[in-house]
């Protein structure tokens, strides 16, 4: 069997390492990294043929660009303010070079048909966005290390990856073109930055899913304690169910990168691959392996929707200026809503247990006040500047189009199973998103195309859906949609009568005040420093409150900026929410089996 298997794998090699390697490219990087413990990538690009590329107009300069962000999060980020030590030559020959834009050099060629570009940059942010170098590992996201040719973004290049000394393992989404160095091939620009590379002496897990060979790259900066089969078995489980979607993989292999570090978190998503990020204790317990698996779940549900299935305004990437769509709610909303949705079908999730989840995300959105203020679209669109940049008064005036997306796809799901009587759910939709969109027509989908999609799978207009919950603010009426398959919700608060005064912190200074609260609309704000109530020294916000009961009038003094402000506030009752779900009584035969399809119950 271990014969069999490395003969076929030798024969896929062979195949894309001929395929690939009698392609001329016209741009080659080599990817050093001498000093790891200095937090700097050494970079050389290779540009060739220039005089005789008809895709460079003028020869006599060549532009060399690094993107400002990377696809799939939405912020600007300024690569450039990383790089150092910029120069170019020609053989032995130094060319000029001049930075004329923040982010653009420009390069007078002398007639060369061959020049070389030479950068270093500091890398030492460990996220899914940006790039890491230190003694332990790299990682890198291609977006913030390898500059680019404007006009040769469609070109395919190579990639020559020098691990440090001490390391022997490179993991990413790239095809390996060489037998016996680290040598990468991309058809273009695009899937260059779409494939981060982790490199450093990383477990490599392996396991097949779909006839689609599938690696976990393991970096971790202490060791890992794991169950290695119910980790893979669980990977397995989620790919399968994730592929059920759509019904078709795009992929002939996957990578998963996985940082485990104390402090971290999140993911982002790539056209074969994800980096994914999450603390040391992901595997210690039933509860943190399952929320780790809903991030895992999420990535990868990511390979079709945002990837393939996009909104038209997220293609093709402009990587100087920000790409706007409305529609992040679907791309990442939906995602979130799958991402338990996809374990629930892999039963990886119990029903109760998706049902909590759920039922989370309605408690957070609900208890926002922002969820007043801004719709969803709205939220999409300003993700650039509201979302990636939040102050202290982000909860009163935003929504997140993760959190709400989600539930709005929650809603959806069971409209579509209710007017089909359980014959199709969001799934259908996706299905002709798939087919329509990315492939028949090779494009994303337009905002009105999504809207008549889904009117299309669920057999009726949804002008009200989308006007009231998405273009709207609206309250959601749950239990409409609940209802369908036999359930209601009920705040478990709802009879509680404890007093509120709306503002949270460390210690006794305020961080931040909840919109229309008793200390909003009392005059308290972040920063100040509250010395006492009533006469009496306080050590700490959350003491305000004891003994205290809804309607008492407090006086609360207050240092700000140096000096001290009296202000009298009355309490109020705590208005938050915790929703749970419960069975409806005597629900009907066709509630009954709605439910059982809903929750993938046989």
């Amino acid at each position: 069997m271990k014969k069999q298997t490395f003969f076929i794998s030798l024969i896929i090699f062979t195949i894309i390492f001929n395929r690939v390697i009698g392609q001329k490219t016209d741009i080659n990087y080599t990817l050093d990294m001498t000093q790891p413990q200095t937090h700097y990538f050494e970079v050389s690009m290779d540009i060739e043929g220039i005089q005789s590329n008809p895709k460079l107009t003028d020869k006599s300069f060549v532009d060399v660009k690094l993107p400002v962000w990377t696809p799939g999060s939405y912020l600007v980020r300024e690569y450039a303010r990383h790089v150092e030590g910029f120069s170019v030559s020609s053989g032995d020959t130094k060319l000029i070079s001049k930075k004329i834009n923040k982010n653009t050099w420009r390069i007078e060629t002398q007639n060369k048909d061959k020049i070389t570009v030479k950068y270093k940059v500091y890398a030492f942010e460990l996220t899914v966005r940006t790039s890491f170098l230190d003694e332990s590992h790299g990682y890198l996201n291609g977006a913030s290390i390898f500059m680019y040719v404007p006009q040769l973004k469609s070109s395919p290049s190579t990639v020559r990856i020098k691990p440090y000394e001490k390391w022997n393992e490179v993991s990413t989404g790239l095809p390996k073109i060489s037998k016996n160095d680290f040598v990468y091939y991309a058809s273009d620009y695009d899937i260059l930055v779409d494939s981060p590379i982790e490199i450093g002496t990383h477990k490599v897990l392996t396991f097949n899913a779909l006839n689609i060979p599938h690696k976990i790259a393991m970096f971790s900066v202490a060791p890992l304690q794991y169950d290695e089969e119910k980790v893979l078995t669980a990977y397995k489980k989620t790919v399968e169910a994730a592929a059920s979607v759509v019904g078709e993989h795009p992929c002939k292999d996957y990578t998963f990168i996985i940082h485990h570090q104390p402090g971290i978190g999140g993911g982002l998503e790539h056209l074969n691959s994800t980096t994914c990020q999450t603390g040391l204790g992901a595997y210690t317990s039933d509860g943190a392996f399952k929320g780790f698996m809903s991030l895992i779940a999420h990535e990868y549900f990511h390979l079709w929707n945002v990837k393939r299935i996009r909104p038209f305004a997220l293609g093709p990437f402009d990587y100087d200026n920000e790409n706007y769509t409305t529609m992040l709610w679907v791309s990442e909303g939906f995602t979130s809503f799958y991402q338990d949705y996809i374990l629930r079908r892999a039963e990886i999730l119990t029903p109760e247990e998706y049902q909590g989840k759920f039922m989370s995300e309605i408690n957070t959105i609900e208890n926002q006040p922002g969820n007043k203020i801004q719709t969803v679209s709205e939220s999409s669109w300003d993700a650039w500047i509201k979302y990636y940049r939040q102050n202290e008064n982000s909860r009163n005036s935003t929504i997140s189009y993760y959190d709400k997306g989600g539930v709005i796809g929650g809603m959806l799901n069971l409209l579509i199973l209710h007017e089909t009587d359980g014959k199709k759910n969001l799934d259908n939709v996706f299905k002709i998103l798939w087919s329509e969109y990315y492939k028949k027509e090779g494009r994303g989908f337009k905002d009105e195309e999504f809207k008549a999609v889904c009117e299309q799978v669920a057999g009726k207009k949804l002008d009200d859906f989308f006007a009231k919950y998405i273009n709207g603010t609206e309250a959601i009426d749950y239990n409409t949609y609940f209802g369908y398959v036999g359930l209601k919700m009920v705040d478990d608060f709802a009879i509680s009568n404890n007093p509120f005064l709306g503002a949270t912190g460390i210690g006794s200074k305020i961080a931040s005040v909840t919109k229309d609260s008793p200390a909003y609309l009392g005059g308290l704000n972040v920063g100040d420093e509250i010395v006492e109530v009533d006469g009496i020294k306080i050590s700490s916000l959350a003491s305000i409150l004891t003994d205290k009961k809804v309607g008492d009038a407090l006086k609360i003094t207050v240092r700000r900026s140096g000096e001290l402000k009296s202000y009298n506030i009355t309490l109020a009752r705590n208005p938050t929410v915790k929703y749970k779900l419960e069975k409806i009584e005597s629900p009907s035969k066709k509630q009954e089996e709605l439910y059982k399809k809903w929750m993938y119950i046989k």
